[in-house]
């Protein structure tokens, strides 16, 4: 089991190397993980501020695997 503490900081990157940014918060409904909250953007809305106009999230769903300090999701992954 992982803790929401583990997944924060860590940098999050297509499956082929591109850099979305890093993992500040997790978005959940119902006790289930719906995204990952990365980059600028998602600095401000872990700190109450946004979200923001910007896209700043990832669906849970596209996470392939943990990889060291690397998130890793699929290619055709775009922040929503």
């Amino acid at each position: 089991m992982r803790t929401f503490s583990s997944f924060r900081g860590r940098t999050v990157a297509t499956e082929s190397g591109r850099r979305l940014g890093r993992c500040h918060d997790l978005r959940a409904s119902s006790g289930r993980v719906d995204a990952l909250v990365v980059g600028h953007g998602g600095w401000f809305e872990h700190l109450g501020i946004g979200p923001l106009r910007r896209r700043n999230a990832v669906a849970w769903d596209l996470v392939v695997r943990i990889d060291g300090d690397r998130i890793v999701v699929r290619d055709d992954a775009e922040l929503s």
